[in-house]
């Protein structure tokens, strides 16, 4: 069964915000590394697991797929059939903050 894939808002922002910020430089730069971002994670609904877990987290539930220098964190709810990305959080940020969920 594929699951179903979903942004959240904090991802939304977090793409907007990388966006801008490269596009300031280079806008065609700044559209092909956030293409690159939705790339990565198109295998999820398929493969929800495969990324790995956060490793300050410690849940299953909470995995990452990195495209540098970017960790795109995202939550599998099986119950629901869903993955959600939660944040796309630049890797010199330190740990990233990912909202409690209790669905």
């Amino acid at each position: 069964m594929a699951f179903r894939l979903t942004w959240s808002p904090a991802a939304r922002c977090d793409l907007r915000e990388i966006f801008a910020y490269i596009a300031k430089d280079d806008r065609a730069a700044a559209g092909k590394f956030v293409h690159s971002v939705v790339r990565a994670v198109e295998h999820l609904p398929a493969f929800p697991e495969s990324g790995r877990m956060v490793p300050e987290f410690g849940d299953p539930a909470i995995r990452e797929v990195v495209r540098r220098p970017c960790r795109i964190v995202y939550r599998v709810n099986a119950g629901r059939g869903m993955v959600e990305i939660a944040r796309v959080w630049h890797a010199a940020r330190g740990i990233p903050e990912v909202p409690r969920c209790d669905n």
